[in-house]
């Protein structure tokens, strides 16, 4: 296997993570742990949806939750450049056999649907309705105010086949997670924006959406975070940290919402522009490379992820069992 080369020509122009649908089976709870227990901005609420943005946002949505009958993620959203950006993606869809749909969503402009060769379920829009910036309304800031959505992470049964397929379409490698030894891939960090990732796969039992993730300002936003879930009783839904990743070098927390989507809290990380700038190897032996300190992540946080609707989840082509929480402790 070998490192895939990014393709500076692509046949259409990603710009950055933009949005995410999840699916919600109770909207009154999730929209309350969003607003209250994250700190989300509601931007529009209607009997079926809530739409949420970050307080630096202008963009009308970064957060869509959907009413249904299960817990789900819907899709995974990414801007194009331009409305041309749109056309160009069908037409190369089409040529390479790639299932795609244009759809009609309030507050988007042109969106395209499609499911990537992993089974990643995602949506392309070129412009969003625009809605006011918040980022200094400060005696309004909540929890740990978020800033902005940043990226996510999918657990995928072919990290090199989704690596491969992304680089393609113009996202460079920045870091990633290899076999001792060999550039066999276990986790790619994959980035459009100019830091190390908008959209990262690692290997498990796949596709699912890991998490999204929301930048905070600072350190102690994310503390203040960790306060009010504890203080609103949603202290046993912090699924790991706060602590350091080392790759990206963030702070994180991560915590659950009432359907267990997995959602993400992080002071942002470092910029990836240059173009000799070259993707860091972390050795899969290496425990560094998920924290620098602190203890473990909990089994939950390595084996449970959303599914996708409809989507069938594989078992993965690598086999190796993480060092959890549990057996640090030797609970069994």
């Amino acid at each position: 296997m070998s490192l895939p080369v990014t393709n500076q020509e692509p046949p259409f122009a990603i710009t950055r993570a933009s949005h995410v649908r999840m699916q919600v089976t109770d909207l009154a709870a999730s929209r309350d742990f969003y607003r209250d227990v994250i700190g989300l901005v509601v931007t529009e609420e209607t009997d079926d949806a809530v739409y949420f943005r970050g307080w630096e946002e202008v963009a009308h949505h970064s957060l869509v939750l959907e009413r249904g009958p299960e817990a789900k993620a819907l899709q995974v959203g990414l801007r194009v450049r331009t409305d041309e950006d749109i056309v160009k993606a069908e037409n190369y869809f089409t040529s390479a056999g790639i299932t795609h749909e244009r759809v009609e969503l309030p507050h988007q402009g042109p969106t395209l649907r499609f499911v990537d060769p992993v089974g990643t379920h995602m949506e392309l829009t070129s412009s969003m309705s625009l809605v006011e910036r918040k980022h200094q309304r400060f005696a309004e800031f909540v929890a740990g105010a978020p800033q902005r959505i940043d990226h996510y992470q999918v657990v995928t049964y072919d990290v090199q086949k989704a690596t491969d397929f992304w680089a393609g379409l113009g996202m460079r490698l920045a870091e990633y997670t290899a076999k001792d030894g060999t550039d066999e891939l276990w986790g790619s960090w994959m980035e459009v924006k100019g830091n190390t990732h908008d959209l990262v796969f690692t290997n498990g039992r796949g596709p699912r959406l890991h998490h999204f993730a929301y930048t905070v300002p600072d350190g102690i936003s994310l503390l203040h975070a960790a306060d009010v879930a504890g203080d609103l009783g949603f202290g046993e839904e912090i699924d790991r940290g706060p602590g350091r990743h080392g790759i990206s070098n963030a702070l994180f927390l991560y915590l659950r919402d009432p359907d267990q989507h997995r959602i993400e809290l992080f002071t942002t990380h470092y910029q990836f522009i240059d173009l000799e700038d070259v993707p860091m190897r972390w050795d899969l032996s290496n425990a560094n490379r998920a924290q620098l300190w602190g203890l473990p992540a909990t089994r939950r946080w390595f084996f449970e992820a959303s599914e996708f609707p409809g989507e069938a989840v594989h078992e993965p082509l690598l086999i190796a069992a993480p060092a959890t929480l549990e057996d640090v402790l030797a609970i069994h």
